[in-house]
């Protein structure tokens, strides 16, 4: 029997909380070797392009696939997204699938998920920060809820380049976080912020990273191609750089790629990868003025993870419908 999951399957079960600790225990496994991550396949239809995200977890026995598919003309040729995600989770002892479920909002969750993660290990730990948000969209509202659950946040601040999109993004995550949320006018006044996170589709730097407050701890998750960088080198010079995979930040990120290509910095100006952080095999922050930056560009392992919780979940909760193919 294959457990099928709808959108509202998904959101009924999962939670940011629960989110972060599975993925905490997935990137302890991929710095220990035993998570398997294969490149992500991507295939180019005449209309679109079409991405395979496999994983594989044996401590967490989480074995999954996600398939992304971003085909620009859905909206106006087909009333769809542009953008379709679905996972298919296999029994990891037969190889069955035993889950098809949506991944758009699993998706949405586990990458607020990380930046929870790497705000729980690299922030500093004072009570009542504040959080600066760049970008207004689902993914923005995910990267708060994240730290969120990893800090006590007494404010959150707003930026996006429209306006309404900033005020209702506040109204929402005001009555979902209950804590006062203002929209900025500009990038300069988010700069103070404790934590910052940028969620943006911009391919250039948003913001003077020379004004960012010392101390701060920045999750950079909007960029993620070789030629589009939300972060300037001024904060990427200035910060410890934490990735979530140094092979995928060498290869994806152009934050810390256009960088390197312009030889104001080297490949050694990774500090280390996430995992290694989690576990302990490399130092994290080192005192409260230094300034953290973890850059995610997304692995299927968090999807794995991710996918197991809300199956593990749903059969506990009765949710889903059973079919047999």
């Amino acid at each position: 029997m294959v457990l099928l999951l709808t959108r509202d399957d998904v959101i009924s079960v999962l939670q940011m909380k629960d989110c972060i600790n599975v993925l905490e225990k997935a990137f302890t496994e991929l710095a220990e070797g035993s998570a398997v991550l294969p490149l992500r396949i991507g295939i180019k239809p005449p209309e679109g392009l079409s991405l395979y995200m496999p994983a594989y977890l044996p401590g967490m026995n989480a074995l999954a696939c996600k398939v992304v598919t971003v085909y620009k003309n859905n909206p106006t040729k087909h009333n769809m997204p542009t953008t379709i995600g679905k996972v298919l989770l296999q029994d990891s002892e037969t190889g069955n699938v035993i889950s098809i479920m949506d991944g758009g909002y699993l998706t949405a969750v586990r990458t607020g998920a990380v930046s929870g993660l790497a705000t729980k290990y690299l922030a500093r730990e004072e009570e009542g920060q504040v959080a600066g948000i760049f970008g207004a969209g689902v993914q923005a509202k995910m990267q708060l809820w994240g730290v969120s659950e990893a800090r006590n946040i007494s404010k959150a601040i707003v930026f996006d380049k429209f306006p309404e999109a900033s005020e209702k993004f506040a109204a929402e995550m005001e009555e979902k976080l209950g804590i006062p949320i203002e929209v900025a006018r500009s990038a300069d006044d988010m700069l103070q912020a404790d934590i910052i996170c940028t969620a943006t589709s911009s391919p250039d730097p948003i913001f003077d990273g020379s004004k960012v407050k010392e101390g701060a701890h920045i999750n950079g998750i909007g960029s993620h191609t070789p030629n589009a960088r939300e972060l300037d080198t001024t904060i990427v010079k200035r910060s410890m750089f934490i990735a979530d995979s140094k092979d995928g930040c060498l290869s994806e990120a152009g934050d810390i790629m256009i960088p390197i290509q312009n030889g104001e910095l080297t490949e050694d100006h990774i500090h280390a990868e996430l995992g290694e952080i989690v576990t302990g095999r490399k130092t994290g922050r080192t005192s409260k003025e230094q300034i953290t930056l973890f850059k995610s560009n997304g692995l299927a392992i968090q999807d794995a993870a991710t996918a197991k919780l809300v199956y593990d979940m749903a059969k506990e909760k009765g949710i889903g419908k059973e079919i047999d193919i």
